[in-house]
């Protein structure tokens, strides 16, 4: 493979992230190039020691994914971060995806419980005392209390159950790297 065709399959590749990421890793490419052939390499030698461009694209766009995870902890960027690393393999998406979709929606669960106790303890403290519940109108209040202070220590740990599993996603997708052997070795 040529030069150009690498570098044009890598560009293609990279599509959608930042304008100066592109050209930067487009730079780092060329120099590779530039030293392989300074060394007295073909440019098809250089691009077979590289590796197949379109896998190389979806690492790196996997690893500017989860760099913007490690920067900006929010929905939009922990959602780009599970797509880059399902993305980099298709068995992956067989494999990982069904367990991905049932820890999601076990988490959306206990988090919509979490809520709803939170208000159930709202209703209990606000209400309880004018309803003569068993024990008087304190227990209704501590009771109220109680379920409050409990959902919101269970929507804390959900919290940091969710950002622990990100993280382990985010270590399994860093397994599937490769590490590409600079273009000067033999």
């Amino acid at each position: 493979m040529t030069r150009q065709a690498f570098l044009a399959r890598l560009r293609d590749g990279l599509r959608g992230l930042p304008p100066q990421a592109v050209a930067d890793i487009l730079a780092d490419y060329e120099a590779h190039f530039a030293d392989g052939e300074a060394a007295g390499r073909t440019e098809a030698e250089v691009a077979a020691a590289l590796g197949d461009p379109d896998r190389l694209a979806r690492e790196l766009r996997a690893e500017s994914t989860l760099n913007r995870w490690r920067e900006e902890r929010s929905p939009s960027s922990a959602a780009a971060a599970v797509f880059a690393v399902l993305g980099l393999g298709a068995i992956d998406i067989l494999v990982l995806l069904p367990i991905l979709i049932g820890v999601a929606s076990a988490l959306v669960g206990i988090a919509v419980a979490v809520v709803v106790a939170f208000f159930a303890g709202a209703v209990v403290f606000a209400a309880g005392p004018f309803m003569d519940p068993p024990g008087g109108p304190a227990t209704a209040l501590l009771g109220g209390i109680g379920i409050m202070a409990g959902s919101a220590s269970g929507g804390a740990i959900l919290t940091i159950v969710s950002i622990g599993l990100m993280n382990a996603l985010v270590w399994y997708g860093r397994l599937h790297y490769r590490l590409l052997k600079p273009a000067l070795e033999p």
